[in-house]
């Protein structure tokens, strides 16, 4: 399996790894990544790869059918050989955007605390969509309430519970639609304060910043209806 260098550290911008494999599509796959494979709404991380001499232009990361991760090239290009040793460079301007969003969107279900059906992440933007029949009177209210909630600063920690604790505490999932990331008998939980100042408890795989005040300000855009009962709620950064 491959290494998630991501999990144990969102902020490493680089990091060497071996080449194990490439895929039938063109993909690489390394022993160990820092590279977000696209899932649960958030998109899969950029950057490049340099060995001997040479340069490669990474546009995506995805996930094989196996499970694996691969880092999809920008062009069709010659890949690193099995076994060659390789840096990996992030595309960190990007990520750390991702990573601003994906944690506001959080703070976003904390402040419309109704079932999420769906949801996507991008640099400027990302959304939320809501089992809510009926949309927000006073989006400026929301966008005050967010704001506030970022404010206190609160620091981002995870925890690992197993499949079973998962089970037993079925009101820890918000999202309706994603299942949270589970089957490898331990599930990752991201937590926003602590103790009597927890925030928010939600199992989710992404990457987070690690304390809310790096957000930033943000404001609730358009908010859309999307079928009988649900409205999808647009999330801009500042």
């Amino acid at each position: 399996m491959t290494e998630l260098l991501f999990l144990k550290d969102a902020y490493m911008k680089e990091a060497i790894a071996t080449v194990v494999g490439h895929t039938p599509e063109g993909g690489i796959l390394l022993d160990a990544t820092l590279f977000y494979a696209t899932s649960g709404g958030q998109p899969g991380d950029s950057g490049h790869l340099s060995w001997n001499g040479q340069q490669l232009e990474i546009a995506t990361t995805v996930k094989t059918a196996e499970g694996g991760i691969a880092l999809v090239p920008s062009e069709p290009a010659e890949l690193p050989a099995v076994g060659t040793e390789v840096m990996q460079v992030l595309n960190w301007a990007r990520r750390h955007r991702h990573m601003r969003v994906h944690t506001a969107l959080h703070l976003l279900s904390v402040v419309i605390p109704l079932p999420v059906t769906g949801g996507s992440i991008g640099t400027e933007k990302g959304r939320l969509d809501f089992d809510m029949p009926e949309a927000p009177e006073d989006k400026a209210a929301l966008t005050e309430a967010l704001n506030a909630l970022i404010a206190e600063d609160h620091a981002v920690s995870e925890q690992w519970i197993t499949d079973a604790e998962l089970e037993a505490n079925p009101g820890l999932v918000k999202t309706m639609s994603v299942a949270p990331p589970k089957g490898a008998g331990k599930v990752r939980l991201v937590r926003i304060g602590s103790g009597d100042h927890q925030v928010d408890l939600q199992p989710c795989g992404g990457t987070h910043v690690a304390s809310i005040g790096e957000i930033g300000p943000v404001r609730i855009g358009k908010i859309e209806k999307k079928g009988r009962q649900n409205r999808r709620v647009y999330l801009h950064l500042e």
